[in-house]
């Protein structure tokens, strides 16, 4: 009788399973198109609007599992677009995604399954995931191809979880460094964070073109747009700039990202442009992006972006009016909750919200689940996680992006690289023996990384090392200071190790942390860029010893250090460099490995140079030209010069490059024509290096005003000791366009100057073509 009834059993589970499979939706052999219009018929205004949500996960979770009745709670057997991934061990994150997915499949009327998300600007935001360099950092390799490699393993650990949908890339431009989110952009130039955007993506989405493959995820792109350039560098302050700048500049890495990477969101920013804040700006979310990009993907709200159209912005009466207007704009979906779109429901019932605009939505976030594989394969392999997250070779590649992304600024007498063999050394500052991974991190656990202090402990004898903290990172105590200074004293080098801290943990800069004031991240912006605290004054008692000085700036956005550039022997920039970041500073102070990071950003003198941009325009930097000093006072600016401190595309090598041999393939172009400029560039030192060789361009006279110059190539080239290489850069002619007095962008003729050299301030050769 048993078998009879596990035979029937059998034979009715086949015939259920063939006959739900018999629902279009659920055939994986049709078009995503047909699957998602057949849903969408089958589905109530209140499973259209579910998906229109996110739901969080992580107050319903205790010791990495989720409470009784928790589901219902979260969910009340309706579905929801996206689930936001909690801030646990990755294990636990793939358990409670595979337990939230069981609901939403099985025990829901359509079974949809939820689109698990999850912040990875720099790793995935999971405990115990590979911590990678902050993306100023990554900016500063200048070698999208490292990043492209870095984007895969970050997907390999976050789809193990089950994270279908990334939150990143960041695609901002760095221009003040006032503003806390600088650390979070690749740099202030948009062809250049344009490169390191495709590559991110790319990577992440392992060339997405209809589905996403295994081992990926689909990335979002933010903050759309001009978010990092608010008035005082406030975060979420309004951007006071026209339309001709908003398409000329901070449109530009979010027009490769929708057209080069295919990219699969967007997420509108919190500020305002020209008094129209983003989350209910029908010009960039439906004219730019849908029309003109024809963007197919969703619309993803920055947290509570849709509610501040009403508590902060004052642009909506209620959170019904602010949902209203932000679902009419084109925002598909709310984060972090349903705060405004639950309001939705009403809105269509009383006549003010056509149900197709719901249903224009509903498509997008269908869409993206179906190209997702989640409707036919909803759950992932928790066995899988552990071999994956934090692997060998990932670890091994954090520490080369760490390499890679440390700038010498300076290096008097060749103080670098030091002979640890022999030398005594000193090592004091806040950031020595303490790592800093940036925000949108989940850890700032030395336990989690590896310190400057540790990695130099590899290379020098504990009894030649003499190492005290000297002062905190925000602290105005100078009761430290003796000890460094006597440590100092009886070494042959000093090295003191400076920087800020920003917010982890959450990521937004809403908690965690240690017990330092956080100096940088989401909402730590700055009215000085000096080192916050007493930094300065340990490293000039330090520099009293008169013995050499190093000084490693362990920070997230650029620093204004004049003094230091004026006295102190070296100074290394390493950024927020990552787990392995300790090891890294250590390899380059050895000269284990050659320094060949470059400068993404202008680093400015002071905050009142802000914004010290490389390509300003023709009247950015004055008329008079007659900049004044301390001693002799002038115009443009009284006391100072109107030049940065450390120029964009700058940093030293342990060996010298010469470039040489400059061509250009002919003088006069016509639209449909590409410019190839060739130029040789040899390493004539004695050490193997790598060099960044950089082409800019002029447009000579035009009929709106054009930057004095404008990044449009670049390569990073690995040389050995003498060895020469031909660098060629290929640029279509449509690539020296500009935004007209109409605001078209078109190709103007006339002479263009093209610049080949290493920085924007360092130019080895010119040329002028003509364009007709």
């Amino acid at each position: 009788m048993k078998k009879v009834f596990l035979l029937f059993l059998s034979l009715h589970c086949l015939v259920q399973g063939y006959a739900k499979k018999q629902l279009p939706y659920q055939d994986a052999s049709l078009p995503v198109h047909v699957r998602v219009e057949d849903l969408l018929a089958r589905m109530t205004i209140e499973e259209k609007i579910g998906q229109l949500k996110q739901s969080e996960l992580s107050h319903e979770i205790e010791n990495g599992k989720f409470k009784k009745g928790a589901m219902e709670r979260i969910f009340g057997g309706i579905g929801s677009g996206t689930l936001a991934s909690p801030f646990i061990y990755s294990k636990e994150v793939a358990s409670v995604y595979n337990e939230v997915q069981h609901y939403l499949v099985e025990e829901t009327r359509l079974g949809i399954p939820g689109l698990l998300i999850a912040e990875t600007l720099h790793g995935h935001l999971a405990v115990g995931a590979t911590l990678f360099p902050q993306s100023i950092g990554l900016g500063a390799t200048w070698n999208p191809e490292l990043i492209h490699t870095m984007a895969q393993a970050i997907a390999l650990e976050a789809s193990s979880v089950g994270v279908r949908q990334a939150l990143a890339p960041v695609l901002d431009l760095s221009k003040d460094h006032r503003y806390g989110r600088v650390e979070e952009c690749y740099g202030e130039d948009p062809f250049l964070v344009s490169r390191m955007g495709v590559a991110y993506i790319t990577g992440m989405q392992g060339g997405m073109k209809e589905d996403l493959p295994s081992n990926h995820v689909m990335c979002m792109a933010k903050h759309f747009a001009a978010y990092s350039v608010p008035n005082g560098g406030i975060n979420l302050g309004p951007t006071s700039i026209g339309e001709r700048e908003l398409r000329s500049l901070h449109l530009k890495p979010f027009e490769a990202a929708v057209k080069e990477a295919n990219v699969r969101a967007i997420m509108p920013s919190y500020n305002e442009i020209d008094g129209i804040p983003a989350h209910k700006n029908h010009f960039l979310l439906q004219d730019v992006l849908r029309n003109e990009w024809n963007f197919d993907g969703f619309v993803f709200s920055d947290y509570e972006g849709i509610d501040m159209l009403n508590y902060f912005h004052h642009a909506a009466k209620d959170r019904k009016s602010a949902a209203l207007q932000s679902i009419q704009a084109g925002v598909d979906l709310e984060a972090p909750s349903d705060d405004c779109y639950k309001n939705l429901k009403v809105l269509v019932e009383e006549g003010t919200l056509d149900v197709k605009v719901i249903d224009r939505s509903v498509r997008y976030v269908l869409s993206t689940k179906f190209r997702a594989g989640l409707f036919d394969n909803p759950y992932v392999n928790t066995r899988h996680v552990e071999s994956v997250v934090n692997k060998k070779e990932h670890i091994e590649l954090a520490l080369k992006i760490a390499e890679e992304s440390i700038v010498l600024l300076k290096n008097e007498n060749n103080t670098l690289p030091l002979d640890f063999e022999h030398a005594s050394v000193s090592i004091c500052g806040p950031n020595a023996d303490q790592v800093q991974f940036g925000d949108y991190s989940y850890s700032k656990r030395n336990e989690d990384g590896v310190t400057v202090l540790e990695g130099l402990k590899k290379y020098v004898d504990a009894d030649r090392i003499l190492y005290t903290e000297g002062c905190g990172l925000t602290s105005l105590d100078h009761s430290g200071f003796a000890k460094a200074v006597e440590n100092a004293k009886k070494s042959d080098v000093a090295i003191v190790v400076v920087g800020g801290t920003s917010a982890t943990l959450s990521g937004v800069g809403w908690g965690g942390g240690t017990s330092e004031v956080n100096t940088c991240g989401e909402g730590f912006d700055r009215a000085s860029l000096g080192l916050p605290g007493v930094q300065l004054d340990l490293v000039k008692e330090i520099q009293k010893t008169g013995k050499p000085v190093v000084v490693v700036m362990v920070n997230g956005r650029g620093y204004s250090t004049p003094w230091l550039k004026e006295n102190v022997d070296a100074i290394v920039e390493a950024w927020y460099p990552g787990e392995q970041g300790g090891n890294a500073v250590a390899h380059i102070l050895s000269g284990e490995v050659n320094p060949s990071g470059k400068l993404a950003v202008s680093l400015p003198k002071s905050a009142g140079h802000s914004m010290t941009n490389y390509n300003f325009k023709p009247s950015g930097r004055g008329y008079y030209h007659k900049p004044g000093s301390m001693t002799k006072p002038g115009r443009d600016y009284v006391f100072s010069n109107p030049k940065p401190l450390y120029p964009f595309g700058y940093g030293l090598s342990y060996t010298s490059f010469k470039l040489d041999r400059f061509e250009v393939n002919r003088s006069l172009y016509h639209l449909p024509d590409t410019i190839t400029v060739e130029v040789e560039v040899k390493n004539t030192g004695s050490r193997d290096g790598k060099e960044v060789v950089q082409l800019y361009v002029n447009d000579m006279v035009s009929s709106v005003t054009t930057p004095v110059m404008e990044l449009k190539g670049f390569k990073k080239v690995s040389l050995d000791e003498g060895e020469n290489q031909i660098v060629s850069f290929h640029i279509p002619v449509k690539a020296l366009s500009l935004i007209d007095k109409d605001l078209k962008e078109i190709v103007e003729p006339g002479e263009f100057m093209i610049m080949v050299g290493t920085s924007a301030e360092s130019i080895s050769y010119k040329k002028v073509i003509t364009v007709e």
